[in-house]
Parts: structure tokens; sequence; C-alpha cells
């Protein structure tokens, strides 16, 4: 029998002030948010035991890692990896029963017919990604049209941030991936192993930097023009003539939203598919734990009375989020995020990433096509 209700996978309803009073969160006393409360204390002896792993460190999936959320009828040994580490292990492995997975790498596996897992509409992890361009202006780039015909480098090129870096070139600026010689290899610190390798059409042209290099260091010799990715190179604090595509890039990020109304997801959550066919139940028994786990943090971060991190003008900062994307900024499920997805599979085909166009029910576990 299934542990929990299958009938009904819509999120809450998000409204600030009546999810505070539902979670005793209005007051601010002592106990009003505490996050101590040992996992132990719900757990049942027929509860299904599974690992998970997660990359750690987000408001909205700390109550999961600590205990004060649990997902209903599961215990789950959670397990903190970094998410280099993590998507390398789950596409050369299957070392998880549930775990945050690249979203790129999971549409490449599916795609070529690799089944070992299904997803849930899960997104703990979203970014913009303008303000991950960094060129060397010596290269004589000053818009985002002179990159064509550039060299321009990626951590990895199936990176979910490079998917999408490269989506907004093609949409707005008209660049095409098949326009610029790419390079591969580690950021910071040489000699990054690839996640998995990726057979590619013969018109993206790919290379592996040298043992002992660093696209950071690369980029500030010159030998690079420019490079994408999800975090900021070295010499960027360290060389002048390194410099961001886009200076002003919260207002260009903000402008893109407002004209496509994506919020680019970079995470998703997926299940060992041979776990979800002997029990289906547990989609929705994790998908509402982290939806409630996501609630949760969001709602404490409203209290402004008492910061919840270390963000001087964080009332501000949640005053315009909410007066660009409404009330719920970070939504979990498909209809939400349908046109978004949508744009992401027809990419990773155009980049040459998917061997095809994927549909969206081919991503997501059938309890969560009408979340």
């Amino acid at each position: 029998m299934s542990a929990v209700s299958s009938g009904n996978c819509q999120p809450p309803k998000f409204n600030r002030r009546s999810l505070l009073s539902q979670l005793g969160l209005l007051g601010l006393g002592a106990g009003s948010c505490s996050l101590q409360s040992p996992a132990e204390e719900n757990e049942s002896s027929s509860d299904l035991k599974l690992t998970m792993a997660l990359v750690g460190d987000y408001d909205r999936t700390g109550m999961l890692l600590d205990g004060s959320v649990k997902p209903e009828g599961i215990h789950a040994e959670l397990v903190r990896v970094g998410p280099t580490e993590l998507f390398r292990r789950m596409a050369q492995e299957t070392p998880y029963d549930i775990s945050e997975m690249s979203t790129s790498t999971y549409m490449i596996l599916t795609s070529r017919g690799d089944n070992r897992y299904v997803g849930l509409p899960v997104f703990p992890s979203r970014n913009f990604r303008h303000g991950y361009i960094y060129v060397n202006q010596r290269s004589g780039i000053k818009r985002p049209e002179d990159l064509s015909g550039k060299r321009v480098g990626a951590l990895e090129y199936q990176a979910t941030a490079a998917l999408w870096q490269r989506t907004f070139l093609l949409d707005d600026f008209g660049i095409r991936a098949q326009e610029i010689e790419w390079f591969e290899g580690g950021l910071n610190e040489p000699n990054a192993p690839e996640r998995f390798h990726v057979e590619l059409p013969s018109d993206i042209h790919i290379n592996r930097i040298g043992e002992g290099e660093t696209l950071s260091n690369l980029l500030e010799k010159g030998s690079m023009d420019a490079l994408i990715g999800p975090a900021e190179p070295e010499c960027f604090r360290t060389a002048d003539h390194i410099v961001r595509l886009f200076p002003d890039y919260r207002a260009v990020e903000r402008d893109y939203y407002q004209r496509t109304q994506f919020f680019p997801i970079m995470h998703m959550v997926v299940i060992r598919n041979s776990l979800y066919k002997s029990d289906p139940w547990i989609a929705e028994s994790i998908y509402q734990a982290f939806e409630k786990a996501k609630v949760e943090a969001f709602e404490r971060l409203w209290q402004t009375g008492v910061l919840a991190c270390a963000i001087p003008w964080l009332m501000s900062d949640l005053e315009e989020i909410e007066s660009v994307f409404g009330p719920n900024h970070w939504p979990y499920g498909i209809d939400n995020n349908r046109e978004l997805l949508e744009r992401m599979t027809q990419a990773s085909y155009e980049q040459g990433l998917s061997t095809r166009k994927l549909e969206l029910e081919e991503l997501f576990v059938k309890e969560m096509w009408k979340t």
C-alpha cells in the first residue's frame, strides 16, 4: 500500500502570512524558528531506507539535510557531495537511490537511451548566467556578437550553465555554438576529468586543454578569448584586462527574465529507475518533502526582523524579487516551468548534446505530469 496519497501532487499555495501562521513562525520568540527537529522522532521501523545525495548548502534543502523535514515513509541516509564530483559519479555509476543531478547531463543520458534514472520536477539550483561570461579585452570583444569565430573556454561543454549561456547567446544575439572554437578543462585547477564523454556532431569543435593548464590561465594569457561557465576564474580578480561581457549583469538578467519568463534551471532531482518501478509511491513523497523544505526556508527569509542570512539589504532584495517574479519565484512542478523546460530540451538538441528533441513526459515520472 502506498505510504502517501498518490492523488494530489500539487504544491501548497504560497501565501506568506497564512504559511507563517500554519508553521507557527509569526512570532520571533526563541523557539519560533528552531530547526532542531531530529529525524529520529519521526522515523518508523517500516520506513524504506534509501540513500539521498545533495549538493548541500542551500536554504531550500537545509531542512532535509538536518532532518527537520523528511519524506513520508522514507528514512533517507543523506550524503553531501560537491556538484562536480556528484555529477561525475551520477553519469559514470548509479551510486545513490535519490540524487541531485545536472539537468543537462540527465537530458543527454535520456536522449541516448540511458534509463538508469527517472526525474522529479524539483529544481534545487537555478541561476542566471549572464554574469558568468568573461572576456579578454585584448581580443577585441566589446559586445556579444563579437564572440563569433572566437576561442571560448568552458569547464564542460555539457554543463547546464554552459547550455543556458549558449542558449541566450543564440536567442538574443544570433551566436550559434557551431561558430565558436571550444576549449574544455579545469577552471582554476588543472587536469579536471570529463564528467563523461559525449560524442558530438562534427560541426561542434571542442579541444581539451593541455595537461597542467587551466582555463583561467589561458584566458589571462590570451590563448583563449572568452570563458563561459558556472563560476569565476581567478584571473578576473588579478588581471585588469579580464572583464565581464555584461558588466551590469543584474539589469541584463532582469530584462532577460521579463522578456522570457526564464529563471534558468540548473539542477533537478532524479530517482534510481529500478527503485521507482518497485515503489512508485516514493516519487510523490520525495516531491512533497522538497516542496515543504523550500516553502519553510523561504518563509524564514521573510522574517527580516532577524536576518536569516548575512545580506544587509535582504528585505529590499526580497521585495524587489517579489515585484519581478511574483510571490513564488522558485517554482517546482512542470506547469510553472513548461516553456523553460521546452526551451532547454530544444537547446540541448540544437547544441549537439541530446541526440533528439526530448518530450517533457520522458523526463519526469507520470505521477508528476499534472504538477
